[in-house]
């Protein structure tokens, strides 16, 4: 099969040996994955596949089933379309998921409009339900809110009748995110974030903060935390270290810091966050007029992948880059 191979940290198309479905997993013929800051990291060095995993790039495909693995117990066919949760391997026209990991493509969807869902998607869900535990009416603080995690946590925000404010980086970016449902918009190069959020919630601050900058915001979010509020930690875009009076300030607002990854944890934690994700959120996808969807920002050719990569580097995207690997 061909697949976008890693060398010297760049990308390149070259012929490998096509996975074979082993006991519970399912092959899958892929049509599109999508891009993550993930695979910026590891194509560097930096966030290499946890053991056991594909060393090749890609954490969400999406595609049709191509053969079905012994011991597969659920009611999967051959040619069904499917878009999964993976540990690597999404940047190749195969790959073999375990079976707890595949989730049928909601019916109005295209397959390039499905690998935008599966990894930022569950992320979101993970990090709103699994972890902060959002409560209906709290107001949720998201970091880079036109991202592919950022645009999936408005709407999941909004669909548990929380309040979501973002803060991102350009006027076209708030105009987006408030057209998906954020209540406030804030322009983190031209404002104080955590003023603008003391504004907005008179005072009280953000009961949950979704975080993937790290250590450049972190004197901002604690004081843009409301007391008893969640800090919750999933990158560290902005650096791994803080400097200054972090513990004593977190401890006076009683704030609760969570962390969390999605990739390396366990195939049972990832099937009972599928499971949840398939049960909760992805109904709300199975019509027309859902009031949920994938956001899309741009489509890449598997030659292109370089170019698609250089477009999340610089911030450009708005929602999901998706690389095209077969035919949809």
């Amino acid at each position: 099969m061909l697949a976008l191979c890693v060398e010297a940290g760049k990308m390149n198309v070259k012929n490998v040996p096509r996975p074979e479905a082993k006991n519970g997993q399912l092959l899958i013929k892929v049509a599109a994955t999508a891009l993550n800051r993930a695979d910026l990291l590891q194509k560097q060095g930096l966030y290499p596949a946890p053991p056991g995993e594909s060393e090749i790039l890609g954490l969400e495909a999406s595609g049709v089933i191509s053969d079905i693995g012994p011991e597969v117990k659920g009611n999967w066919t051959l040619g069904s379309k499917v878009m999964a949760l993976l540990g690597g391997g999404g940047y190749a026209e195969y790959v073999a998921v375990p079976e707890e990991l595949v989730m049928k493509v909601p019916s109005h969807l295209s397959l390039y409009e499905a690998a935008a869902l599966p990894e930022t998607w569950l992320t979101a869900h993970q990090l709103l339900h699994f972890i902060a535990r959002v409560k209906p009416n709290e107001t949720v603080l998201i970091h880079a809110g036109a991202s592919g995690v950022g645009t999936a946590a408005v709407q999941l925000v909004r669909l548990s009748r929380a309040i979501p404010v973002v803060t991102t980086g350009s006027p076209e970016k708030i105009r987006f995110a408030e057209q998906i449902g954020a209540s406030l918009g804030i322009n983190y190069k031209e404002e104080d974030f955590s003023e603008k959020v003391l504004q907005f919630t008179k005072g009280k601050g953000a009961d949950v903060i979704l975080d993937c900058i790290g250590g450049s915001y972190w004197e901002k979010n604690i004081s843009s935390l409301a007391v008893d509020g969640r800090w919750v930690l999933y990158g560290m875009m902005g650096g791994k270290t803080a400097d200054g009076d972090l513990l004593g300030k977190l401890l006076r607002k009683r704030g609760h810091l969570l962390c969390s990854l999605l990739r390396s944890r366990s195939l049972q934690y990832k099937a009972e966050l599928v499971q949840s994700f398939t049960e909760q959120v992805l109904p709300h996808f199975k019509s027309t007029d859902s009031p949920l969807r994938p956001v899309i920002d741009s489509m890449f050719s598997m030659e292109d992948a370089e170019a698609a990569h250089q477009h999340m580097e610089a911030n450009r995207n708005t929602g999901k880059i998706i690389i095209k690997i077969g035919e949809p």
